[in-house]
């Protein structure tokens, strides 16, 4: 059998062909088949598959379940922001952001699960939308007048479009884009909007490929034109440590300053798409490659073990005690599933699985019912107080409806169901790839126009192991490529039974041959323990894509008074407070690691993501710091590496990150001598 590698997807970065496009104005009827990029457009290295083409089973088909049945499912009922009131159903309610960011999740989730109650639920929104554009082309409540929150509705009308083929969706997004570009230099982007204005360009890029029409690349043009410039910010970076709220020039009262903007937590989540995505407007090279400046400079400053970088609501420096926000971790991720369509790199795809396993899980309560604003990596209490945030209430890290701010209760939605559509995209050369791993199946076209399933059957990201069976209409030709994370040093694969030939860490691995109904693919990604290095040179013990934290006992505790806006019920707001001690050291270090730290797996259960429902742990000895202790709430100054204890050693549990809401997952590294 012969095997090509290839090494991160440098496909094509050259013009599209018109061919690569649908020819339709306003398609009629769903479809399953990838969209390329129409000419002048750079031609991507990957393409999404429109909504619906990949379906979650196994685990995180429950994942999915577990929100539906939680806050996403519910918060229109109690939460008046999202309520019947509301300006985007015609109501005297909220009539900026909060409507679109529930419908950015809630119509994904909706039609992934096939869920009648919740497809009724976003149809009224969608349908309100549609119905009531006014004539001159503006979309949503009358009274809103900033074009930053009609970015996120039309976000949500591109996936609905894709779902259902609702013929209203386009002549509305051409009636709109024509008013904008009509109106857009007397009426520029200003502060939210301008630097969000890769949030349109999305939508931009999706219509232009559906009608081919030139005045939409003139629209690009003045989005970028009037937008952050986000390449220059993060090559002449200004922010190297921990900000302030004086250094920022925040006032209560006053708009946002321009360095605090740029500073903004949300906001860098969602710049990291924007230079790659200009880039197939520009045909720049370094367009497309400044996404590596911006991730270097974030990781080097800000960078946290769980795959993001610090904002609280700024940039809060290295230290694992600092948090970020819910929406930055949603944002981050719905950012880099864009970049990998340009770049194709597997290393982002890498590190869309460190967040979406780690970051995001870790943020919500176990059922999806609560959430907090602020995650820390070391969080040993979530209580109701003032904490070292750069810019945060007090409230920051409670579980909750509604903590510090109500922007993450109608944004987090959007995490999960995204999640799924980046499992699989197309290839230029009329293939597939399996991008991100999770228990799927997929159904699209290649070769042309043969139709193609494949189940995933997997419980990555807690093993290894991922079985692909393939079921094209009839025999066909196609590359199929494999995405081999970067830690998946002795990884192997095999097709029928018969090991593949040049499989790399790092790298997509390229099987191009005849396939036919019945094939199987079996990927063993090995999973030995491993150290990373973090702050005053503590470490993280990782396994797979999973970085792992000591599981602390949890006491849950209603907040009965004291938050500005107490959750209505059912929703309830919760203090966390340790049983348990937080304060170790680890006794490892990076060439005992593999002995050091023993594996247990568990079966997956209804609660993957619960400190007692984690379907895998780690047992490693650790001895206590007295010294280590709190400071306004949170873990104390972490002690620089390598310390020494004169305590007793004690076997330590470590669970997935996302499934410890109480934790420490930057461990100083304890020195032992004879």
């Amino acid at each position: 059998m012969r095997a090509w590698l290839v090494l991160c997807l440098p496909l094509a970065f050259g013009a599209a062909q018109p061919g690569d496009a649908l020819t339709s104005a306003a398609p009629t009827a769903r479809t399953d088949a990838p969209v390329w990029n129409r000419a002048p457009l750079q031609a991507g290295s990957l393409a999404r598959l429109p909504l619906g083409s990949v379906r979650p089973a196994g685990w995180l088909r429950r994942q999915l379940r577990i929100q539906a049945d939680g806050l996403t499912g519910h918060l229109d009922e109690f939460w008046p922001d999202v309520g019947p009131n509301s300006g985007w159903l015609g109501g005297t309610g909220e009539s900026w952001e909060r409507g679109p960011y529930f419908l950015d999740g809630l119509v994904p989730l909706a039609y992934l699960l096939d869920d009648a109650r919740l497809t009724a639920k976003a149809r009224k929104w969608i349908d309100w939308t549609l119905i009531h554009q006014s004539p001159e082309g503006w979309i949503g409540p009358a009274k809103n007048k900033d074009w930053w929150p009609n970015m996120v509705m039309l976000k949500t009308l591109t996936q609905y479009q894709e779902a259902t083929g609702d013929p209203r969706v386009v002549p509305l997004m051409q009636r709109y884009f024509a008013h904008h570009l009509a109106e857009g230099a007397g009426r520029p982007l200003h502060e939210w909007a301008s630097y969000r204005w890769a949030d349109e360009l999305v939508s931009v890029l999706w219509l232009y490929n559906r009608t081919g029409d030139p005045k939409l690349l003139e629209l690009a043009r003045l989005l970028q034109s009037q937008g952050t410039d986000w390449k220059r910010h993060f090559a002449q970076f200004e922010f190297p440590d921990k900000t302030s709220v004086d250094m920022l020039g925040l006032k209560i009262g006053v708009n946002n300053p321009d360095k605090a903007m740029r500073a903004h937590g949300v906001n860098n989540a969602m710049a990291l798409k924007t230079s790659a995505l200009w880039s197939l407007v520009s045909g720049d090279r370094s367009d497309r490659d400044a996404i590596y400046r911006a991730l270097e400079m974030l990781d080097r400053h800000h960078g946290l073990p769980n795959g993001m970088f610090s904002g609280d609501e700024h940039y809060a420096g290295t230290d694992p005690s600092q948090g970020i926000e819910l929406c930055a971790v949603v944002e981050a991720l719905f950012s880099l599933q864009h970049v990998l369509t340009v770049v194709g790199d597997p290393a982002l795809a890498d590190r869309l699985e460190r967040i979406a396993f780690n970051a995001m899980p870790a943020t919500f309560s176990a059922d999806m019912w609560a959430h907090q604003y602020d995650q820390q990596p070391n969080q040993v209490l979530c209580s109701l107080r003032p904490r070292s945030w750069v810019s945060n209430g007090p409230e920051a890290n409670l579980f909750g409806l509604e903590p510090n701010f109500g922007c993450c209760t109608a944004n987090m939605h959007q995490g999960w169901p995204k999640l799924v559509q980046s499992l699989w995209m197309a290839t230029p050369d009329h293939g597939v790839a399996a991008v991100t791993y999770a228990p799927s199946e997929v159904r699209t076209t290649v070769a042309g126009d043969t139709r193609l399933a494949i189940t995933e059957e997997t419980e990555y990201p807690f093993r290894g192991e991922v079985r692909l069976k393939l079921a094209p209409e009839r025999p066909v030709e196609f590359p199929l490529l494999l995405r081999i994370p970067a830690w998946a040093e002795r990884a192997s694969v095999s097709v029928n039974g018969q090991a593949v030939d040049g499989v790399r860490a790092g790298q997509f691995l390229r099987v191009q041959r005849a396939w036919k109904p019945g094939d199987g693919v079996v990927l063993t990604f090995p999973m030995p323990p491993r150290l990373s290095t973090w702050y005053h040179d503590s470490v993280a013990v990782e396994r797979g894509p999973l970085v792992f934290a000591l599981r602390m006992g949890e006491d849950w505790k209603k907040v009965e008074g004291g938050m500005g806006k107490p959750a209505p019920p059912p929703a309830v707001d919760w203090e966390v407070h340790p049983t348990t001690p937080w304060n170790y050291g680890l006794l490892v270090s990076p060439p005992d690691v593999a002995t050091a730290v023993q594996v247990r797996e568990k079966a997956i259960g209804d609660y993957p993501f619960s400190p007692q429902g984690a379907p895998v742990e780690l047992a490693v000895k650790g001895r206590r710091l007295p010294e280590w202790t709190l400071v306004n709430g949170s873990a104390g100054p972490l002690p620089q590496s390598p310390v020494t204890s004169s305590e007793r050693d004690e076997t330590l549990t470590l669970v997935p990150y996302g499934a410890a809401k109480l934790r420490v997952t930057a461990f100083p590294r304890i020195e032992t001598r004879p």
